[in-house]
């Protein structure tokens, strides 16, 4: 168990919160490590149970932790995912801060990029998963959410393809909002998104041609951005209603 030091600062709760933080960065507790109970905590700061329960609450709603009733429960570290970060994004939406001509200028400028270097990492495996891919696109879907399952697919493995883990944490929290709008205003992706679409990408992409990967993607960004905003349109007068 890590040596926390004793808190002595104002806000108490903060500095709590950054050691415990700590520790699970430097890896002193994994995934699923069971943190001390609180008043062992509060033993090792020196804190009120106040100043544990507040930091403790910080780290759940950043993600790093999650709490568990019962007898086996308490505070547990999280794997740390790109969900919060989604999160995030999707809340910025909702509150109409960033609009989607805003997300549809970002994924333009960001996924031809990921397609052409996506063509440049090409491996069997990767070529089979987005054979796959396109296979299931062509399969009719049987739910609005098992639709655009299918149709995100592609991308998803292009961003995990082309190596760079800022490129997937934001595409990822793109492809998010995407679909919440989508799930909101309940378009039918069949037409909003047909079978094929992806097709000269991937087939780009396959061949190992990154400039042919990267147009094909970018066509593809500002065709399907087109209808994303005019989805938006759709979406924020429902909202309304």
């Amino acid at each position: 168990m890590p040596p926390f030091k004793p808190v002595r600062q104002t806000r108490v709760s903060d500095e709590v919160t950054e050691q415990i933080k700590q520790s699970i960065l430097l890896g002193d507790f994994k995934a699923g490590d069971k943190l001390p109970s609180e008043h062992e905590l509060m033993d090792q700061f020196q804190v009120s149970r106040v100043a544990v329960r507040e930091a403790l609450r910080a780290l759940e709603n950043s993600g790093f932790l999650m709490t568990r009733q019962g007898a086996a429960g308490g505070a547990y570290v999280t794997e740390l995912t790109f969900e919060i970060l989604a999160s995030a994004f999707l809340d910025l939406f909702l509150a109409d801060k960033i609009s989607m001509p805003e997300l549809c200028h970002v994924r333009l400028i960001i996924e031809p990029e990921v397609a052409r270097l996506a063509a440049m990492n090409v491996t069997p495996e990767y070529a089979q998963r987005l054979r796959e891919a396109m296979e299931d696109e062509e399969t009719p879907p049987t739910t609005l959410h098992k639709d655009i399952e299918i149709k995100t697919a592609v991308h998803f493995i292009l961003v995990e393809m082309c190596g760079n883990r800022f490129f997937e944490a934001l595409l990822k929290s793109l492809m998010r909002v995407t679909r919440r709008v989508v799930e909101a205003v309940h378009l039918n992706t069949l037409y909003l998104h047909p079978a094929g679409m992806h097709r000269p990408i991937v087939e780009a992409v396959i061949a190992g041609k990154p400039r042919d990967a990267e147009e094909a993607m970018r066509r593809h960004a500002m065709e399907f951005g087109g209808i994303l905003i005019e989805m938006e349109k759709a979406f924020r007068e429902k909202s309304r209603l």
